[in-house]
């Protein structure tokens, strides 16, 4: 009934990369996939996002983790004036909200879902 969408932006704030989940799927499950092939000196993300797996994934690819841990997880250094950066993500969503399409989910299928997705992501790289 619910869809969730994981998106990847660049330093500017412009999205890069999308992936569909059911609403309850836990974050972290499509997280390596979106930093797949995409260069990056740092990947911020949110605690939903800490796993020993996905932090090994983005040592993989020489980048540093800017990812807070849970208080349940084990204590790891987080640069959190770099994770101040992470409001760009969030400022993402906020865009995309504005489109009413997006924000009520009009479209029955994942693939017309995601080309919504792409045409309001290029209204956001136009602006």
């Amino acid at each position: 009934m619910t869809t969730k969408i994981h998106a990847v932006v660049d330093a500017l704030g412009n999205p890069l990369r999308f992936i569909l989940s059911p609403g309850q799927a836990s974050d972290y499950t499509q997280a390596e996939a979106l930093i797949t092939d995409l260069p990056a000196e740092s990947v911020l993300g949110d605690k939903g996002y800490d796993s020993k797996a996905f932090r090994d994934a983005i040592a993989l690819q020489d980048a540093v983790a800017v990812i807070p841990p849970r208080k349940t997880s084990p204590q790891v250094a987080c640069d959190f004036a770099l994770y101040c950066e992470r409001n760009l993500v969030e400022r993402f969503f906020l865009k995309i909200k504005h489109f009413r399409r997006i924000a009520t989910r009009y479209e029955q299928t994942p693939r017309a879902f995601m080309s919504m997705l792409a045409l309001v992501s290029a209204f956001i790289w136009i602006k």
